[in-house]
């Protein structure tokens, strides 16, 4: 393959990214995982975009922005998983009438991780333009081991959680992990630029081929959770201690 530009690489991830509707949420999600047989596959976004449709057993709509179709899912057509210490969720259904590519891109490779000062890039449905995918990107700034999270330098507006965040290695893709939150800076007292939280969801890469059946991965779903949080907030950001 070819040197990859950035215009390249959203091209090619594109069909994979999905806009995540539910009754009083708006985020981002992409592909990850398709079941051995059947037409399971997974969809990995932001915890916080679905624990509350989760739990209040409400629809879930999908958009693709490559192909313009869209699917309602209810509670009984899908199963969710949810890790809420790492703010990341996986939605598993029948894709028969929504299509998907056939072959979800590489997660990074579980103990593997970038250097700080590389830089990637993120797609998603931002607020404030909620029907377009976005292109964003920054340079990692930290990593931290114990939550298994980047910080990077960049911004993640509402509506972009869940949205798949990846590097460009040239000739190959790999995705690093989902948007998760952003901590402005508010050292001062004022709203300042801040960092965006990238989390890695290489835990679901397999999920889909574990399950034999939508029954089968319905009986091992998270089970709901009393959710106190909006939408809007991501679950609390790693610690960070600032340096003067």
């Amino acid at each position: 393959m070819d040197y990859m530009e950035w215009y390249d690489v959203v091209s090619e991830l594109r069909p994979h990214v999905v806009r995540i509707v539910t009754p009083e949420c708006t985020g981002t999600g992409f592909l990850v995982s398709y079941a051995v047989q059947g037409s399971m596959c997974v969809i990995a976004t932001a915890a916080h975009v679905v624990n509350r449709a989760h739990y209040w057993e409400q629809p879930i709509r999908l958009e693709s922005p490559a192909t313009g179709k869209t699917i309602l899912i209810r509670p009984s057509e899908r199963a969710i998983f949810i890790e809420e210490t790492k703010d990341t969720a996986a939605i598993a259904f029948s894709h028969d009438d929504f299509p998907l590519p056939e072959t979800p891109f590489d997660l990074a490779p579980e103990g593997k991780t970038l250097k700080i000062g590389n830089e990637i890039g993120w797609l998603g449905f931002p607020a404030i333009s909620p029907t377009d995918l976005c292109f964003f990107s920054g340079r990692i700034s930290a990593f931290h081991t114990q939550s298994d999270t980047y910080l990077v330098d960049g911004v993640a507006i509402n509506g972009v959680s869940g949205g798949p965040a990846f590097w460009n290695g040239g000739n190959r893709i790999t995705i690093t992990g989902v948007v998760s939150a952003y901590i402005a800076n508010r050292a001062t007292g004022e709203t300042l630029p801040g960092l965006s939280v990238v989390t890695n969801v290489q835990q679901f890469q397999e999920l889909a081929k574990q399950f034999k059946s939508l029954d089968e991965a319905k009986e091992q779903e998270s089970s709901p959770a009393v959710v106190e949080q909006s939408c809007e907030s991501a679950s609390p950001a790693p610690e960070v201690t600032p340096s003067l």
